[in-house]
């Protein structure tokens, strides 16, 4: 019968071994965890630089950012796209042609194309023929945007995002008043933004009006998770709980929201078909995954340094 009670008694004690453990290493190693976000963004704001001064701007723009024609074309048999895109670069004289197809969502044929080029609606529609693809009339839609609209709505979006960072800043700095810890979660959002785009190039995605707005809802989602653990640090050191405990308890709430965020939006980019939306979904999938890396190594290292240094426990 003893022994029964002392083996019961051994995994709490294990566990909670294990919890002292992870603490104490933490605590030996936060500062130098804190360092692998700011790298990461560094590495990120060096290989901005070098994509700009290589190709003009700081990330690929497709036809809705510096205009263009858009036709889509209803098919019935499967289009090599590659093939395709060849064919029409040699037709077109070198202009830039862009190919997505669209599926349906259940038996994942493919359903239509859309063909994305700066050449001239006519020559388009003239080489997609002489391709052998029939344009035959409610099967296909074009789309022109002149490039100064395009390029003037593409500032405002770019304008729009910057205002939006700045009135978070703003009121993260209203909120807690005090100048580290909100700094702390401009860095983190800040991080998610660089460090995202930074992928998005590297993985050569054509940014348009709608991967501009996801940006703007990255903020939102990046900036939640570090509110809740300022919040958690600093207002919540009244509860009696050890600095440490309220800081693993946000980890534990924070991972909970960012990873069935992730879920949410990885789905969405498998399942859906339209191109838009895809781009929206791998824009929030990648800065997510960024952000774990910007909250839990960086702001928490941050908000854990200056709770120490200001003896809030």
């Amino acid at each position: 019968m003893t022994d029964e009670i002392i083996n019961e008694k051994k995994p709490e004690v294990n566990k909670e071994k294990r919890k002292i453990n992870w603490e104490a290493f933490h605590d030996k190693h936060y500062i130098k965890l804190m360092f692998i976000p700011i790298v990461i963004l560094i590495l990120a704001l060096i290989y901005l630089a070098v994509f700009y001064f290589a190709n003009g701007d700081i990330m690929h723009k497709d036809i809705t950012l510096t205009g263009g024609t858009i036709l889509t074309v209803n098919v019935n048999e499967k289009i090599d796209t590659n093939k395709m895109t060849s064919f029409l670069e040699s037709k077109l004289a070198g202009k830039d042609v862009s190919i997505r197809t669209m599926k349906d969502i259940y038996s994942g044929n493919q359903i239509a194309i859309s063909i994305e080029s700066n050449a001239d609606s006519d020559l388009i529609k003239k080489a997609v023929e002489e391709y052998g693809i029939k344009l035959e009339e409610g099967k296909y839609s074009i789309e022109v945007t002149g490039s100064t609209l395009s390029k003037s709505f593409g500032k405002e979006l770019l304008i729009a995002v910057a205002i939006a960072f700045i009135f978070m800043a703003i009121v993260i700095f209203i909120l807690f008043r005090v100048p580290i810890p909100s700094l702390a979660v401009i860095f983190a959002a800040f991080t998610d933004i660089i460090v995202t785009l930074a992928v998005i190039d590297l993985l050569g995605v054509k940014l348009g009006t709608a991967g501009i707005a996801a940006f703007l809802m990255l903020i939102g989602y990046s900036v939640d998770t570090d509110i809740m653990l300022t919040s958690r640090a600093l207002k919540g050191k009244d509860s009696g709980l050890k600095l440490n405990t309220r800081l693993f308890s946000a980890i534990k709430t924070g991972f909970m929201m960012t990873w069935t965020s992730i879920a949410v939006t990885l789905m969405g980019y498998f399942v859906l078909v339209s191109p838009v939306l895809k781009q929206v979904f791998l824009i929030l999938s990648i800065g997510l995954f960024v952000d774990l890396i910007a909250t839990w190594l960086g702001n928490l290292s941050i908000i854990k340094w200056y709770c120490k240094k200001k003896k809030i426990n």
